[in-house]
């Protein structure tokens, strides 16, 4: 119990001192320099040469070899997993109406771009 009181009180004293700053005047603070259209830098046009045409055939974007799937992926498959976990949930729920049930599934299944059922949602459990 002590261990419980000691590491909420710790958490307290460490967290107190920055509570007690106050964020810089508005008045302070210098307003950002303006840029004139005579101080931009010239946009390079890029080669043809450098960088594979997507109409080229080749595709050149495809990231199936690498070792861990791209963050957006696992935050989208994260979310969808959720969702079904909620959704199930809803189909195992008799008190909720059908219609209600199958208004979600619909928005559900517009989200994830299939056709999704309560017997479809357990591919999101894998």
């Amino acid at each position: 119990m002590f261990f419980r009181f000691f590491t909420v009180f710790l958490l307290l004293f460490i967290s107190v001192p920055a509570m007690g700053q106050s964020a810089p005047d508005a008045t302070e603070q210098s307003p950002p320099p303006v840029a004139t259209e005579s101080d931009a830098a010239p946009v390079a046009e890029p080669d043809a040469g450098e960088a594979p045409d997507a109409s080229s055939g080749e595709d050149w974007r495809d990231t199936s070899g690498y070792p861990f799937p791209a963050l957006a992926d696992t935050v989208a498959a994260a979310q969808n997993m959720v969702h079904a976990m909620l959704l199930r949930e809803y189909c195992a729920n008799k008190k909720l109406p059908d219609d209600f049930v199958r208004g979600r599934l619909a928005r559900f299944s517009r989200i994830t771009g299939r056709e999704e059922d309560c017997q479809s949602l357990l591919d999101y459990g894998r």
